[in-house]
């Protein structure tokens, strides 16, 4: 098979060009050089416009800028953002832009490149929700029980990958609009907006982030290596009577008409970093959580 494709190729080159280059649209962003190769399915406004395209152009634009300054290590060779290659998109239901892959050409004047794969998907939230009894101190974190959602994760290879509530943000959402929707979907709590504490904002208070003056957003980057992704994460704690919480143990939630098969766990507060430790959120959040503790800011 693969020499009778190897023949093919080789006999009819012009007429494979034809349809590849047929499958493929080319422009230029506005207002730059930089020329982008997209698949036929996707737009110049589709990109443009796409929540998770605008953020990461404007982050990596930004960065690149700070070469003219002549204390970067770069400045004598700058990189620059010359060509985008669109690989492939997903959409969701109602063909709504989800997912885009590209490879990004950023190179300088010796040809030497950086790596620039990239999968965009764009804002998460994640959520370290603690309940305590509220027969019990409020000051004191005996008795308190943290939620995980024990859910399918394909991706991971996982039917049962046990991580703190989370979710993408939505095209209009706020930050802790869409963690107070999250909680909603996936415990069957309410939760106010005047609730949640954005742990990650809190911290990065206390943070000089003016030494490397990059522009990022306030959260952490599960996969710098590879994804636009970041995830602000919130602190919710509730009391309520014991009963309640022990209700909430095993019970089945989330969305199921959009395949989300979720199971309620919930685990001693100061067991959560070995019940969620393949999780990078739960991890980042208990770091985040003891360490605002340690500072008196929680």
């Amino acid at each position: 098979m693969l020499s009778r494709l190897h023949c093919t190729v080789a006999r009819y080159p012009t007429q494979i060009l034809q349809i590849a280059k047929a499958t493929m649209s080319t422009f230029t962003i506005p207002g730059s050089e930089i020329r982008v190769n997209s698949t036929s399915d996707l737009t110049q406004d589709e990109l443009l416009l796409f929540p998770a395209f605008k953020i990461w152009m404007s982050t990596l634009q930004h960065s690149l800028a700070r070469q003219k300054t002549v204390s970067h290590e770069f400045h004598q060779n700058p990189y620059i953002l010359r060509q985008i290659d669109i690989q492939s998109t997903d959409r969701f239901g109602g063909g709504r832009l989800g997912f885009v892959k590209l490879k990004a050409d950023v190179s300088n004047s010796l040809g030497e490149k950086l790596p620039g794969i990239v999968f965009l998907r764009g804002g998460s939230v994640g959520m370290l929700l603690i309940l305590q009894p509220d027969h019990l101190p409020a000051e004191h974190d005996h008795g308190k029980r943290a939620i995980l959602t024990v859910q399918p994760r394909i991706p991971a290879g996982s039917l049962a990958f046990s991580e703190i509530p989370a979710g993408m943000l939505d095209d209009s959402g706020t930050f802790s609009g869409a963690a107070a929707k999250e909680i909603q979907e996936e415990t069957g709590l309410s939760v106010q907006q005047s609730e949640l504490t954005d742990m990650t904002a809190l911290a990065l208070q206390s943070v000089n982030e003016t030494a490397n003056g990059e522009k990022l957003q306030k959260a952490f980057y599960p996969s710098a290596g590879g994804s636009d992704e970041f995830i602000p994460l919130f602190l919710c704690q509730k009391r309520m009577p014991l009963k309640e919480i022990e209700q909430l143990q095993g019970k089945l939630t989330g969305l199921r008409k959009d395949g989300e098969m979720i199971t309620l766990k919930l685990v001693p507060l100061e067991n959560l970093w070995k019940e969620g430790l393949r999780d990078g959120k739960t991890l980042a959040a208990w770091a985040l959580y003891r360490g605002l503790q340690q500072e008196g800011k929680l």
